[in-house]
């Protein structure tokens, strides 16, 4: 499973961007698709194999395997 800083550095280079911040999770918007998702807070912190598909779907940013 992936860390949350992992993705968080993923998704920047895909041009992803975190807009605010709030107690446990920040937002973040998706030039490729558009929208807003919430992302974790804590960059160490394991991200769910579901939990993470969904927020690659939200980012429009596909997995590489």
């Amino acid at each position: 499973m992936p860390r949350q800083g992992e993705l968080k550095r993923e998704f920047r280079k895909a041009g992803c961007y975190k807009e605010s911040e709030g107690t446990n999770h920040e937002w973040w918007y998706s030039p490729i698709t558009g929208e807003r998702f919430q992302m974790g807070r804590h960059d160490n912190e394991e991200v769910k194999i579901k939990t993470e598909m969904a927020m690659r779907k939200q980012a429009g940013v596909p997995r590489k395997y």
